[in-house]
């Protein structure tokens, strides 16, 4: 029962996460004309937010080894909050660049302590259970743009009243520091070498979905309104069907992996992601290119979450040094989501279709790179035999 409250409290992390990350996104047109910004200037905000959102991961990774990640993450929330409503309602400049200042932080502090929260449950499980985790992300996300919708008349002030939401995410229940390592100096270094190279493998895998999940989201409805001429009402929302794919595919994620394991999932997966960007590379219509776009959301959603429980289980050891891998392999996010959107663009300049050639061909990649997601001892084992080899010693859980 305790698990339960623990995975419910988890998933409002991620579900608010994506709540506030869509939520902000969705009304950059309203940011735009609030501070008549250009193109550009668009591009150099969303450009602040990842990179600050990386330094947020990083700081997440030095607080691993000293701080329960239940409360980094209620950090994290309360950042993100105050960053989201800065963004929304700022009345000069300043303050707004303040907002994205706290946000972009925040952004990177709540991927990586909502992963490692995740993580530490899956091992307590003994199961796979991240993609769901990652469902409750998308569905946070579909939210969000629901609620843009609902207020697009509202004066923007006064959707900075959703930041309440990750300030009451906030003070979930999260799941406290297993009473395993007394020494922060040493709880990084307990047990072997972490396999870097392992590691590595998986993380590109995690590239290239970040590029293919960033090319539909970011140039999705430009190809829908610029090359197939979609009915302009229909565009805002070119990234339902993809969103709703993946949260569908998400949900089943658990009980697929499980079944067939993670390997021939992703391989699958590959494929089908394959083929659906080559239906949106040829639609002749919007209406194919909108199938195009669910067909890779469905076939793309689980690399991300199967990447991390992967990292956490090639890592194994001590909650610490998961939550320290953790951490840093947040960042293949950043790096995936940043060529995705730029190679996209640069390639597609002239044609679009052209640009959308580019994830088609680099998801193939998940064909050879799925197989380190198999590699290692599952967590829980290892945790198991550790156990039974060694006595724990006392300690307080963080919370």
């Amino acid at each position: 029962m305790a698990l339960t409250r623990y995975r419910l409290a988890i998933a409002l992390g991620f579900a608010t996460q994506g709540f506030v990350f869509i939520g902000l996104t969705t009304r950059l047109p309203d940011l735009k004309e609030r501070w008549d910004l250009s193109e550009l200037g668009i591009s150099a905000v969303l450009l602040a937010i990842v990179l600050l959102a990386g330094a947020g991961s990083v700081l997440a990774e030095r607080l691993a080894a000293r701080v329960a990640s239940a409360r980094v993450l209620r950090a994290g929330l309360v950042l993100a909050a105050a960053g989201s409503a800065l963004m929304l309602a700022a009345p000069a400049w300043a303050a707004y660049l303040v907002g994205v200042g706290l946000y972009g932080v925040g952004l990177g502090v709540v991927d990586a302590t909502t992963n490692m929260q995740a993580v530490a449950l899956e091992r307590r499980y003994g199961r796979t259970i991240l993609p769901s985790f990652h469902g409750a992300w998308t569905l946070g996300g579909l939210l969000g743009a629901a609620t843009t919708l609902a207020t697009e008349d509202a004066a923007l002030g006064w959707t900075a009243l959703t930041a309440l939401v990750p300030l009451l995410a906030a003070a979930a229940a999260f799941l406290p520091r297993e009473p395993r390592e007394t020494d922060p100096a040493t709880a990084t270094a307990a047990g072997p070498a972490i396999p870097w190279r392992p590691i590595l493998m998986v993380g590109l895998g995690m590239v290239v979905f970040y590029m293919v999940d960033t090319a539909a989201q970011t140039w999705g409805a430009v190809y829908l309104d610029d090359v197939v001429d979609a009915p302009s009402r229909f565009v805002a929302l070119a990234a339902l069907p993809y969103l709703l794919a993946s949260l569908v595919v998400r949900v089943a994620g658990d009980a697929l992996v499980e079944r067939y394991g993670a390997t021939p999932v992703l391989r699958v997966g590959a494929v089908v992601a394959c083929a659906g960007l080559v239906v949106v590379t040829a639609a002749p219509t919007w209406l194919v290119a909108v199938l195009g776009f669910t067909l890779t959301g469905a076939g793309i959603s689980v690399v991300a979450p199967l990447s991390f429980s992967a990292a956490a289980r090639i890592a194994g050891g001590s909650v610490e040094r998961v939550d320290a891998v953790i951490a840093r392999f947040n960042q293949f996010n950043y790096v995936g989501g940043l060529l995705g959107a730029v190679l996209t663009g640069v390639v597609g300049q002239d044609e679009l279709r052209y640009g959308f050639v580019v994830p088609m061909v680099l998801v193939l990649a998940l064909l050879p790179l799925a197989r380190w997601f198999g590699a290692g001892t599952p967590a829980a084992a290892r945790e198991r035999e550790i156990d039974l080899s060694a006595e724990p010693s006392a300690g307080t859980p963080g919370t």
